[in-house]
């Protein structure tokens, strides 16, 4: 019989508890250990956390307490140069990484010295590192390559979400959910308010993979787009009326001067009084017009969940080095639910 991976979890707040969570209830893994900064946490049954009853694995403050793992998923962070150290300390351990750091995906954009070292290292330790998540990661960049297979020229890419958020917990402040008018405008001066991050890497991985060279990447500010007028109540925080609960998101890859990738997403605690176009659309305009359509939209929290369990396993089957989404096989990518114990 195969062992069990072993995986640690590094970071749990809503997201990295709901992996961890996932992860306790698979028979292909193992879930060794965790780590939070957060002190109240130390010491506390990981199993507790995860509302599954005592497993006997401990939550630590430091990553040095962590056992030795295959893989590690890391669920701390959106921004890749803040993450370096703890990717960098994993790494060095021997431990495959997984990231849902939004800016991980397709670093190579902005951040081309920090990929080249993260690889360098990866590669001398014979690990592999990725970034994924459901977007970025899989719905905005991954899913779109996937069904271009099915025609032989796309000109333009267009895709169009609406997400519900009511599931997550301290990543809603840099959208600018529960404040009102004149706070969002105030945070968002103060940099604290900056909607989605990853638009630039998914159009940047959506390009890389047709081949484009894209003249600009372009990302609106964030803005406001449904104000609620009684109290919403998500998993983790409450919207109070007179406060903005959606806003919408954009951005733009140019080519030739024109528009061939957009994307645009609408943010928030919804309700079904809100004027807006539900679900998620992809399409394709090329040699043959390509459009799927979610008219739920893809559940952004367990979408997120899922594609970082699923992927983890993989990523200690992947070769070493940077790795991205592009890089692992369908098969690799593909649903494990029949794990579960």
């Amino acid at each position: 019989m195969t062992e069990p991976t072993r995986v640690v979890v590094v970071g749990l707040g809503a997201t990295g508890v709901a992996i961890a969570t996932s992860l306790l209830k698979r028979n292909d893994c193992a879930l060794v250990g965790a780590a939070d900064i957060a002190p109240e946490r130390a010491g506390v049954d990981i199993g507790e956390l995860c509302g599954v009853g005592p497993v006997g694995t401990a939550v630590v403050e430091t990553l040095d307490a962590l056992p030795s793992a295959d893989v590690a998923v890391v669920a701390t962070t959106s921004w890749v140069t803040a993450i370096e150290p703890t990717l960098t300390a994993l790494i060095e351990r021997g431990m495959n990484v997984v990231s849902i750091c939004e800016e991980l995906r397709h670093p190579q954009l902005s951040h081309a010295d920090l990929v080249e070292r993260l690889d360098k290292l990866a590669t001398d330790r014979g690990v592999s590192i990725l970034g994924t998540g459901c977007n970025p990661g899989m719905v905005m960049d991954t899913l779109p390559l996937l069904l271009s297979s099915l025609t032989q020229r796309v000109d333009r890419v267009t895709i169009r979400r609406t997400a519900q958020m009511g599931r997550y917990g301290t990543i809603l402040a840099k959208f600018g959910l529960g404040l009102t008018a004149e706070e969002f405008d105030a945070q968002q001066s103060a940099g604290n308010v900056m909607g989605h991050v990853g638009f630039e890497q998914s159009i940047a991985a959506i390009a890389a993979g047709l081949g484009w060279e894209l003249d600009a990447i372009a990302v609106d500010p964030v803005r406001p787009a449904v104000i609620a007028t009684t109290p919403r109540h998500g998993e983790h925080v409450v919207i109070q009326g007179g406060t903005v609960a959606g806003v919408v998101h954009q951005a733009r890859g140019y080519r030739d001067s024109e528009t061939v990738i957009e994307l645009i997403t609408l943010f928030g605690i919804f309700e079904d009084s809100d004027d807006l176009r539900p679900g998620d659309t992809l399409r394709l305009d090329g040699e043959q017009t390509i459009e799927v359509t979610a008219p739920s939209g893809y559940e952004s929290f367990l979408s997120t969940i899922s594609v970082a369990c699923n992927t983890a396993l993989a990523s200690v089957e992947a070769a070493p080095g940077f790795r991205t989404m592009s890089d692992l096989p369908v098969s690799a990518l593909a649903s494990k639910g029949a794990r579960f114990r």
